[in-house]
């Protein structure tokens, strides 16, 4: 019978460590690990304090259930919720529709397009809060931009844009898929030059034109992307309040509120910050299998040939 030894036993277990630190190191040795330690830890420093830290501090101050029978009893959450729902629902397909349509169109050949493509990306560019606050005052009953043009031409009395809940929700709607769909279109564009000419040219001979090319072609390979794009839309609408705030203020009477800017109101208007938190983190159980979906469908290729 023969003995084994602890030493053997344990033995494989020190080759195992080595060979997860030299994993770890990915080659480096010496002085050069040593910097890459240097230039990650500000990083992972940053990330704890800016990042991990408020999420966390966040998520511990809307902890107390109390605070979610205040906030569901709130008349107003439930109109907040409903505008959320529409608003996610309107203004998240119509712009990237939209944005899909146009890509199409910015895919023609010649300067004078490249020179259209560059004035259609400046309301992205230009910074939100300047542009939300002009769509506000244009947007004004009395002397407004809007109201004054309709009346001095067409001899219109331009109705209040801003002091009914439905045109000012609309109106909030309207900025924001004014300012965002020149961002998803320029990402679609960029989905569509990725497509390979022998793919247009293969169709063609098959008699793929026109709509049955953009219906059996293009959108079939752009179909991943497209749901990556709505699925991020979704998410960055869910945390906007931009658009909101500067456009109708929440008005008339809270009524067009979003999730983030009722928040925003019970936190700094009410001085009540965990109030808010719970309003903003009343939207995890949708914004996190949307995470999860997203996550999911970045595995996979954005153009699937």
């Amino acid at each position: 019978m023969t003995s084994v030894s602890i030493a053997e036993i344990g033995g494989p277990a020190v080759p195992q460590k080595q060979s997860l630190l030299r994993h770890l190191q990915g080659g480096l040795k010496g002085s050069e690990y040593a910097w890459a330690i240097a230039f990650l830890v500000p990083y992972i420093g940053v990330f704890l304090a800016f990042v991990v830290y408020p999420a966390a501090f966040g998520i511990w101050m809307g902890s107390e259930p109390s605070l979610y029978r205040e906030l569901f009893s709130d008349p107003i959450y439930l109109s907040t919720v409903i505008n959320t729902l529409l608003f996610v629902g309107i203004a998240v397909n119509l712009k990237l529709f939209g944005a899909l349509l146009l890509s199409g169109f910015f895919m023609r050949p010649g300067w004078w397009m490249k020179g259209l493509l560059l004035i259609y990306v400046l309301p992205w560019a230009i910074p939100a809060l300047p542009t939300f606050i002009s769509i506000h005052w244009m947007l004004n009953g009395e002397w407004g931009l809007v109201n004054n043009f309709l009346y001095n031409v067409f001899s219109i009395e331009g109705p209040s844009w801003l002091n009914e809940r439905w045109l000012a929700l609309g109106s909030a709607m309207y900025s924001h898929i004014w300012k965002w769909m020149p961002f998803w279109t320029v990402i679609l564009l960029a989905g569509r030059m990725a497509i390979p000419q022998e793919v247009y040219d293969a169709a063609k001979v098959d008699g793929a034109t026109g709509l049955r090319r953009f219906l059996h072609v293009t959108f079939p390979l752009l179909a991943n992307l497209y749901l990556v794009l709505t699925l991020l839309a979704t998410i960055f609408l869910l945390g906007d309040f931009n658009s909101v705030t500067f456009v109708t203020g929440g008005g008339p009477a809270n009524s067009t509120h979003l999730l983030a800017t009722l928040g925003i109101r019970d936190a700094f208007d009410l001085a009540q910050p965990r109030l808010g938190v719970a309003a903003v983190m009343s939207a995890l159980p949708v914004l996190i299998p949307l995470v999860m979906i997203l996550m999911r469908k970045l595995r996979t290729s954005e153009v699937q040939l």
